[in-house]
Order: C-alpha cells, then structure tokens, then sequence
C-alpha cells in the first residue's frame, strides 16, 4: 500500500472477492462498492483489490471501477433499452 501500513490478505478472501466476480461476468465495482459488497474495511478491500489486479485477475478502469481481466475492454458507450419507433402493442379482440 501507498502509505506504508500492511494489510494482511487471506487466500480465502481473495478467493472470495474472485468467486464474485466469476459469479457476475461483466461486473465493474468502484473500491466503495467493493468493499460493501465484501464487507471489508477500506484499508483492507483497497488492498485486496490491488492484489488482485498486481495478480492479474482483476483491471482497474479508467473510471477508477475494478474489471475482471478476462472481461475485456468497457464498453465505449452505453446501452438503453427504447420503444421509440417500434410499433404499439395490439390487444386481442374478444369479439368473434
């Protein structure tokens, strides 16, 4: 870590935060929203996430979010679901 304090990592916990991202391809978590997902202290989510990107499990964004590697490159735009243009749903007439 940058300021000089040590942060004991257990395998377990790396394992962990790992199997999280496994379970959700495509997730991308800011550090806070790491460490409320793990419930980890700052200190010691900081350092995990660190680990694991010096490891070459997880990549940081340029947004400051954490990747896994294997998921490749943030999409360069976002994505919205619209309904504009298509044509309006038609009910079923009861009448026969």
């Amino acid at each position: 870590m940058s300021n000089g304090t040590t942060v004991e990592l257990e395998p377990a916990l790396m394992r962990r935060i790992i199997g999280e991202y496994m379970e959700m391809p495509g997730l991308r978590l800011t550090g806070p929203q790491a460490q409320r997902l793990l419930g980890l202290d700052g200190p010691r989510c900081q350092a995990a996430l660190d680990a694991l990107v010096d490891a070459h499990l997880l990549r940081r964004l340029d947004d400051g979010r954490y990747a896994r590697e294997a998921d490749g490159p943030a999409p360069r735009t976002a994505f919205r679901m619209t309904t504009a243009g298509l044509p309006a749903k038609q009910e079923k007439s009861s009448a026969a």
